[in-house]
Order: C-alpha cells, then sequence, then structure tokens
C-alpha cells in the first residue's frame, strides 16, 4: 500500500489537532407543525441526527433544542434516537436550549449528557396537558343540525359538541397520569441526584428562568453554544452545523397537494402551534 503524500499527512495531523462538534438544531412544536413550519418529528429528524453522529472523529454531538413541547410520542422518539446514536458512536451530547425547552422541548433536552440554557429561557413544565373548547349548544343557535354515527360506546367521546361526561374526563385524567408518569421516569433516570427540590414542585408543570431551571437541577448550567464549547475544547474548535438536504419539506412549505381541506387542517395546526408558544410569552 502506498504511504500517504506530504499533503495528505498534513492535512490528517492538522485535523486530529483541531476538535470538532457536529451541531443540530431542533426546533418547533413536536409534531404539529404548520404549512410555513413543518413540525419537529422523529421521522424528519432522524437523517439529520444519523450524520450528525456518524462523522468519525468529531468529539461530540451539540444539539439546540427551542420547543415549547407538543407530542409526547414524538418527544419520546427523538429522544431514544438521540441516547441510542450517542450509545452506539459513543459520543457525548451537549445540549443548549434556546428561547424555549418546556413540556416535549425539555423532554428533548433530557437526551443531553449535560444541558445548558441563557438565564432567560423558559425550562421545565414537566406535566401533561390537553386543551380545548366546549360548543354546547352553538349549532343550535345556528340553525344547523351535526350528525355522528359512531361504533362504539366510548368512540365519540369528550366530543367538543355535547356535555363533558364525568367519566370521559376520568378517562382522559388516567391516560394523562399515565404519561406524566413516563415524563418523571425518564427526566429522574437523565438527572438523577442533579435534581434539586421536592417532586411535587419539580413535576408540576411549572416552568422556571435558566436560572430558576439551574438551582432546581433541571439543567447543568448557563451559556450558550459558541462560548460553552470553546471553553470546553479550545479556542480552535470547529462546530459544524449539520442541515437537512436542500429543499426539505418545501412542497410542505408551499401547501403543495393540501387543497381545501388540508388548508383548513392547516390552519387549525397553526392555532394549535401558536397556542403552545403563547403559553410561555412567545
Amino acid at each position: 500500500m502506498a504511504r500517504p503524500n506530504f499533503l495528505t499527512r498534513l492535512t490528517l495531523r492538522f485535523r486530529k489537532s483541531i476538535p470538532v462538534i457536529n451541531h443540530v438544531r431542533l426546533s418547533g412544536a413536536i409534531g404539529i407543525g404548520t404549512p410555513m413550519k413543518p413540525a419537529l418529528t422523529a421521522k424528519d429528524s432522524d437523517e439529520v441526527l444519523e450524520r450528525a453522529f456518524a462523522r468519525k472523529g468529531i468529539a461530540g454531538v451539540a444539539i439546540s433544542i427551542n420547543s415549547p413541547g407538543g407530542s409526547p410520542v414524538q418527544a419520546a422518539m427523538i429522544h431514544a434516537r438521540i441516547r441510542a446514536l450517542a450509545a452506539r458512536y459513543k459520543k457525548t451530547v451537549y445540549v443548549f436550549c434556546e428561547d424555549v425547552a418546556a413540556s416535549g422541548g425539555y423532554w428533548l433536552a433530557c437526551a443531553g449528557d449535560e444541558i445548558y440554557a441563557d438565564e432567560s429561557t423558559v425550562v421545565g413544565s414537566i406535566g401533561v396537558i390537553s386543551a380545548g373548547f366546549g360548543f354546547v349548544g352553538a349549532l343550535d343557535k345556528l340553525g344547523v343540525e351535526r350528525r355522528v354515527h359512531a361504533a362504539g360506546e366510548n368512540k365519540a367521546m369528550l366530543d367538543p359538541f355535547k356535555p363533558e361526561k364525568p367519566e370521559d374526563v376520568e378517562r382522559l385524567l388516567s391516560l394523562q397520569a399515565d404519561v406524566h408518569e413516563a415524563f418523571k421516569r425518564l427526566v429522574r433516570e437523565r438527572r438523577k441526584e442533579k435534581l434539586k427540590g421536592e417532586d411535587e414542585e419539580l413535576f408540576s408543570g411549572a416552568f422556571w428562568s435558566g436560572r430558576q431551571a439551574l438551582e432546581r437541577g433541571l439543567i447543568d448550567g448557563l451559556g450558550h453554544l459558541h462560548d460553552m464549547i470553546e471553553r470546553k475544547f479550545g479556542p480552535k474548535v470547529v462546530i459544524r452545523t449539520i442541515t437537512p438536504p436542500a429543499g426539505f419539506g418545501l412542497m410542505k412549505r408551499l401547501g403543495f397537494g393540501l387543497g381545501r381541506a388540508g388548508f383548513a387542517d392547516a390552519f387549525v395546526d397553526t392555532l394549535e402551534t401558536r397556542a403552545l408558544w403563547w403559553r410561555f410569552g412567545l
């Protein structure tokens, strides 16, 4: 086998002397998207995460998170994928929370071996919520007859056009309790002895500023991506941001193929997405 020439050897030596951190951005409501801003999902984030971890010779992976939450299932799937890749490639994961890492956003943040945030970042909201509207009597006033046919006595439960039934609300609360327990279990597993304070407060669904979150052990420090990475790896460190392929999600963002019903759904998704952000004052 021919020996590498001088230029190749010099390039390899130069690369080895400079640490490289691959960086991924996870931004948006989880599982809830709009025509102009696709949802953050496990499927759509899988390729960029794989590329970030798989590159040889990197010193670690940094992940920026800016999310008010959304689907707990999608949050769990993305979290699990990050941890699986970290274990496979033996890489440390550094998470940087931006405006918001709340609810499902904090679920994602817990995938980090170290979690950092700005002192004003909104962090926490370890809870489960279901929100909607009741339109009981609205159709009568409009002179509209609604027709619903269902097989299964619980198929039409929590219908917004009918009065709530106590047994339906009890069933919903039971489901939420299961999801909440899974969330708490994950936070305890990932943060372990770092957590400070009583469970009643930490897992109440409350959210805090970055400084308050640090006091409670929800994050490891206050700082931003470039500053913290340079502190850890020196001023020569290279931070390489891994992005989705060009044109990714373009057709979805432009609304092609949506049709009338699709645009109606997109409008509702937009309202749901804004409601998530508004809850945290953004």
